[in-house]
């Protein structure tokens, strides 16, 4: 399929073949008819990435902060290379579209496939041949709602959000400052409401298009106070809302001045925020900031699990917003057509790009994205495959056996942490031959593939367990799918590098051994993204201690950082917690130096106050030799400050290892002081480089089960203790 991306490292828009995606739990598959350019929000993109690396920091100074503070904390490269590989990472475009369901997923209700539908939702609607749409971002089309219309949905469910704010109620005047999509699409909400409409814009074209799209009176900017003081019978706007796009804050300067006394202003479109305190203050007025389309947006429940709020509470969700803007079109109190100025199919989407930059002299408002003639689907469809794949799957080499001199490596997940850390340390290791690699989506795994020479990409996970070529399998996904797809990789014959956590449950955990035991001699070798250990200064500490005869003492703070209750991570069903989901590297780090998983764990934890999800959180934890290690994991601190510290007491001996950028080594004495100046080094090359000897040496595996075993089982139990206020003992596993 075809979709269009913006790359914001270089500003290059393009429209690149992916595969299509098959339909996720909780989403629908659409192929797409029309979508819509959003010359507002999609010119900031397109005028962000076209600027010089100096000029993307000085236009986003809060951006260039963090990596200031990044670099002081992490080294120079390291920041660096970060920057650059999020930066390449493509950014696909569009939020609003419609089209037809060519494919339900699990949990899908009220929709089915061959169903018209507007979709919304910037990540979702995107400009592409087919699109993954969640349930609450998805409106049903009646039959006299054409594809073309219904793609202004999402525009249209945005203005109706900030004319519901203002509260605006029929024979009311409402004055709406700019006169663009949102402003005439306002323009003709006002309207259709019984309100008495006043457009005011800058271009004179724009103020007589108002006035086709149901505005009483439309003028320009210089005759606005006049045209405001009669309309209104001398006595001020009712409700003013503001729909511009400008730095400038003479929209909401106007809206004071022509506003009666406690009028509402609304600001939907993105000006500058300056209010004169002076009239504001004398008319006591109300001022509204509107935030997209509606109670739901930006919340990851309503729009990625599909969790409605109840009408009887929340009346216009976004969701609702969307069907009561197709009702509008429905009905024909809002027609759209005279606002279409271009069509562009999506092979030719680049010059709307063009047009909207500012590149030539046309002038534009509603601009398409069109997909070729399309037939309704009646049937789920029978989804195209690309050429890579296809050159994937028809491989004639069967499995490597265990031994073999390479690595076929398929990868499941390509997120930032796959793209920004993994691959760039995987592409140094030697023996590693990258194959496939999947994304639910396509789209990450094809950057993937692009950037990191994979010989195929896909949107099916099936596609690389099932691959006879492959031999080897990197588990990159979300938390939640890590037991399943370890189990399926294991059972299919190969190999398995799994990043934490192995799984978020003691039953998942013992599904996953449960599997390896009834592997012959453990052929196969289970590894799990402990890097922590594996790093140079982690290698050092432990040559240090030596062979210890007495226990230590080893306490690791933890600067995590501040996520907000929404973040994946804190959705136990899908990222487990941050305790099991982060936590457990730091449990292994401790379990490393000792030499043997902990057997008993005490956990304690500030009060959340409802701004916290049990991220604040001391962990005690005792060792069969009688060793004690802590970690204070912590999400109330400064990200400005260096987030990880271990210290380790033992038989007169010292160490300090500071955020993998120094290592402090005392004894009888004398100091050892070791840094990096440039760069972390966490150890993600040198875990592969040892996960890949002993695949193809057929050595041990580079972390004992027993500590594989334990640590996660650790820091599922931290979890127990931390919820009953008990200590609580891990138990150990003996393998069959």
């Amino acid at each position: 399929m075809k979709q269009f991306l913006q790359n914001l490292l270089s500003g290059e828009t393009t429209v690149v073949e992916l595969q299509t995606p098959l339909a996720q739990p909780g989403m629908a598959l659409v192929q797409t008819a029309a979508s819509l350019v959003s010359a507002g929000t999609e010119r900031m993109l397109v005028d962000f990435a076209s600027k010089s690396l100096l000029g993307k920091a000085r236009s986003r100074p809060d951006l260039a902060r963090q990596v200031f503070d990044k670099a002081r904390r992490e080294g120079v490269l390291t920041t660096v290379e970060a920057a650059f590989n999020r930066l390449e990472e493509p950014m696909p475009l569009g939020y609003s579209s419609a089209g037809t369901i060519a494919g339900i997923g699990e949990g899908i209700q009220g929709f089915k496939v061959g169903q018209r539908v507007a979709c919304g939702g910037g990540g979702y609607a995107v400009h592409a041949e087919y699109a993954l749409v969640p349930q609450n971002l998805l409106a049903a089309l009646p039959d006299n709602v054409d594809f073309e219309s219904a793609a202004f949905t999402t525009l249209g469910a945005i203005a109706l959000h900030g004319f519901r704010l203002a509260e605006a109620s029929v024979g009311e005047q409402v004055t709406v400052i700019g006169l663009g999509l949102l402003g005439l699409l306002t323009v003709s909400i006002a309207n259709a409401a019984g309100c008495k409409v006043l457009g005011i814009d800058l271009d004179p074209n724009r103020v007589q298009l108002a006035k086709e799209m149901g505005a009483e009176v439309a003028v320009t900017r210089d005759e606005s106070e006049a045209a405001a003081q009669s309309i209104s019978r001398g006595r001020g706007s009712d409700v003013i809302l503001i729909c511009a796009d400008t730095r400038s804050s003479d929209p909401v300067e106007l809206a004071g001045t022509i506003a009666r006394d406690k009028a509402k202003v609304v600001a939907t479109g993105a000006v500058g925020l300056e209010i004169p305190r002076k009239v504001y203050y004398e008319k006591e007025l109300s001022f509204i900031n509107s935030r997209s389309y509606g109670p739901g947006r930006y919340d990851p429940s309503y729009e990625e699990d599909g969790q409605d709020y109840p009408i009887g509470y929340v009346r216009w969700t976004e969701g609702r917003n969307l069907e009561s803007f197709i009702d509008l079109l429905s009905s024909e109190r809002i027609d759209v057509h005279p606002i279409i100025t271009h069509r562009f199919p999506i092979e030719q989407a680049p010059k709307a790009y063009d047009l909207i930059a500012g590149d030539s002299d046309q002038p534009f408002l509603g601009i398409l994205l069109t997909y070729g003639s399309k037939e309704p689907v009646e049937s789920e469809v029978s989804l195209p495959t690309d050429d890579q794949l296809t050159i994937g799957q028809i491989q004639s080499e069967q499995q490597t056996e265990i031994g073999s001199v390479k690595i076929k490596l398929g990868l499941l997940g390509a997120g930032n942490f796959a793209s920004a850390i993994m691959l760039p340390a995987l592409s140094k290791v030697n023996g590693i031959e990258l194959t496939g690699v999947a994304s639910a989506s396509g789209l990450s795994a094809q950057n993937a593939a692009n950037r990191f020479n994979f010989r195929y990409a896909t949107s099916d996970e099936n596609n690389i367990l099932e691959d006879p070529a492959i031999n080897t399998i990197a588990i990159l996904t979300r938390h939640h799918l890590h037991a399943r797809q370890a189990i399926a990789a294991l059972n299919a014959g190969k190999h398995v590098f799994c990043e934490k956590p192995l799984a978020i449950t003691s039953q998942e955990l013992e599904e996953v051994f449960g599997v390896l035991d009834k592997i012959s001699g453990h052929s196969q070798i289970l590894m799990v993204g402990f890097n922590r250990r594996f790093a140079p200064f982690s290698q050092r500490l432990k040559a240090f201690l030596g062979d210890r005869q007495e226990p230590l003492m080893a306490n690791y703070r933890v600067n995590a950082g501040y996520l907000p209750a929404s973040h994946w991570l804190h959705d136990l069903s899908q990222g487990g917690g941050r305790i099991i989901g982060e936590g457990c590297h730091f449990i292994d780090f401790l379990t490393f130096l000792v030499g043997d998983p902990p057997k008993s764990v005490a956990a304690f934890a500030l009060p959340d106050e409802g701004h916290y999800q049990e991220d604040n959180v001391h962990l005690s934890f005792t060792f069969p030799d009688g060793s004690i290690g802590t970690v204070d994991y912590l999400a109330n601190g400064d990200k400005a400050f260096p987030k990880e510290r271990l210290e380790v007491f033992t038989a007169g001996q010292v160490a300090v290892l500071d955020d993998f950028r120094t290592l402090e080594l005392v004894q009888n004495g004398k100091r050892q002081y070791h840094r990096a100046r440039l760069r972390q080094d966490k150890g993600h090359r040198t875990e592969w480089q040892t996960f890949a000897n002993a695949v193809i040496h057929g050595g041990q595996p580079p972390i004992p089960y027993d500590q594989l075993y334990g640590v996660s089982m650790a820091a599922i139990c931290a979890v127990e203790s931390l919820r009953t206020g008990d200590s609580v003992s891990i138990p150990s596993r003996i393998e069959s």
